[in-house]
């Protein structure tokens, strides 16, 4: 059984049903029952808005402990503010995170958004090649380079470099995929992300939670 986490936040019903296409014999479930979310193989927490917002849900839904908990011991995947909330702040709010991974989460400068002369906008939205940095079993069979879907203000800063698998540019490159043994987490939406981002989900689905 895969486990959506369900904490009144995130895009949740698309996840889940790209996680049905990669996977018709899995049993997905979109639940905010700590007692199924703990008894999940496997367990995918989405995230999507303020960060502020994000986090209070969280506390409120009583699965601050319960994503913890998984957290420890089954492949895990996190996408878009479900990778953000794993490290330690957020400077939206600010904002005190899970704090699983030392680092924080930064807003990309608007003196630095400027490429070949052109300003780029924030937020970062569309497609953008995501570059690897080193192999990882959810990337197989994704060539380097590979566009993926981004919509995000905000991205993690990873105090240990090696926690970062992937990364893209916009216009610098930043962090865009951590991992960690049973833990991988993405900025990019992966359900929005049509052939590559079907194969990291199929991968995720099949993964055993170690590198």
């Amino acid at each position: 059984m895969i486990a959506v986490v369900d904490y009144g936040m995130g895009n949740l019903r698309s996840v889940a049903k790209a996680l049905a296409h990669v996977a018709p014999q899995a049993q997905i479930t979109v639940t905010s029952d700590a007692s199924v979310i703990l008894r999940a193989d496997r367990i995918v927490l989405p995230g999507q808005s303020a960060m502020p917002d994000t986090m209070a849900a969280l506390e409120d839904s009583g699965l601050r402990d319960t994503v913890l908990a998984c957290l420890r011991d089954r492949p895990f995947l996190g996408v878009c503010l479900g990778l953000q909330m794993l490290f330690d702040s957020s400077e939206e709010g600010p904002t005190r995170c899970l704090g699983v991974f030392a680092g924080d989460v930064r807003r990309f400068r608007e003196a630095e958004m400027v490429q070949g002369g052109e300003r780029l906008k924030v937020p970062h939205m569309g497609w953008s090649p995501v570059v690897p940095v080193r192999a990882h079993p959810l990337l197989a069979g994704i060539a380097d380079g590979e566009r993926f879907y981004f919509a995000h203000s905000y991205y993690p800063v990873p105090r240990d470099a090696s926690l970062t698998v992937a990364t893209a540019s916009y216009p610098a490159a930043f962090t865009c995929a951590v991992a960690e043994a049973n833990i991988f987490a993405v900025q990019f939406h992966p359900e929005k992300s049509q052939r590559a981002g079907l194969r990291l989900l199929a991968n995720f689905v099949t993964w055993d939670g170690t590198i």
